[in-house]
């Protein structure tokens, strides 16, 4: 007997919801979340799931009730006897929580994963987190997606000019930049940052040599562009030829948009994993739905996924 597999979406994640079941090959299902006056929420699926393969799909960026939300699901889902329960989370919120780097804080990406896992999920599915090791947080499976999958071959039509160097906006992304620059045969740039507080950058230093060179960024997520534009306006300042980035989870909070406006990034390339309503001349959108979509199908029928992880 084949399992019968279904597809469901938060309301922060409608969109890419329907994408990615599109992608699959089934009509995303009907969930219905209702609202309290106070703000309480509950989800009700209107259709049955029992004995069957759910995946819900819900990025959880603030506010916290998109998070709140998706465990309502899951709880919901594990009530109505599914048979799994798959949490498909394009951008996985908290992330940047993921260690004590003072003291008494909290370490929320892993009370979000110990979250996840009391509600009832199954298995997760999740792109590009801030930090590789919460895969290590949850005792269920963890398909940490990359979208070097999808930025790949445009990053490969930029080499193709011969003039390239990957660069990283801070020690973080120093691997993923790495990675990138090992594939192509291509120089590596790095920028080392200094930061006062969270979200401002007190001072950026570069290493590396980038003069008459077309720049690429690669980092995780945009939030307030402060990091990312203090280093393409700095990658010019040493002689750059030009600077895109490509940025897998557009946050793009507080002055962000204005601080790409008035930088010399050429172009932002992001993906949907956040949903945004961006019309601006230097971001330009493209879809993981593809890729979830065609996840999800290897998955339901035990088949490696390995092909997708070119760059990690």
């Amino acid at each position: 007997m084949s399992i019968e597999v279904k597809i469901f979406a938060g309301r922060a994640s409608q969109k890419l919801g329907e994408k990615i079941a599109k992608a699959f090959g089934v009509k995303l299902g009907n969930v219905i979340v209702s609202e309290f006056s106070d703000g309480e929420i509950q989800p009700s699926f209107e259709e049955t799931v029992r004995g069957q393969d759910v995946f819900i799909v819900q990025s959880t960026m603030p506010p916290s009730d998109n998070l709140m939300e998706l465990l309502l699901m899951i709880d919901a889902a594990k009530r109505a006897s599914a048979r799994k329960i798959i949490a498909v989370i394009p951008y996985y919120g908290f992330a940047r929580q993921d260690r004590k780097d003072k003291p008494r804080v909290a370490i929320g990406a892993k009370l979000v994963a110990n979250m996840l896992m009391a509600a009832g999920v199954s298995r997760v599915i999740t792109m590009d987190l801030h930090a590789d090791q919460i895969q290590g947080f949850f005792e269920v499976p963890v398909d940490h997606l990359y979208a070097s999958t999808i930025f790949f071959p445009e990053i490969q039509k930029i080499a193709a000019e011969g003039n390239m160097v990957m660069a990283a906006p801070d020690a973080g992304g120093a691997k993923r930049a790495n990675s990138y620059a090992k594939r192509l045969d291509v120089g590596l740039a790095l920028c080392h940052k200094q930061r006062k507080e969270a979200n401002v950058v007190a001072k950026m230093t570069v290493i590396g040599d980038v003069e008459g060179k077309d720049v690429v960024l690669v980092d995780d997520m945009c939030d307030t562009a402060g990091t990312l534009t203090k280093a393409a306006d700095l990658f010019i300042e040493m002689g750059a030829k030009s600077v895109r980035a490509f940025c897998t989870h557009a946050v793009l909070s507080g002055p962000a948009i204005e601080r790409i406006e008035k930088s010399k990034i050429t172009e932002l390339i992001v993906t949907d994993t956040i949903p945004r309503s961006l019309e601006h001349p230097k971001i330009r959108v493209v879809s993981v739905s593809d890729l979830f979509g065609d996840v999800i199908k290897h998955l339901v029928h035990n088949e490696s996924i390995s092909q997708h992880f070119l760059i990690s």
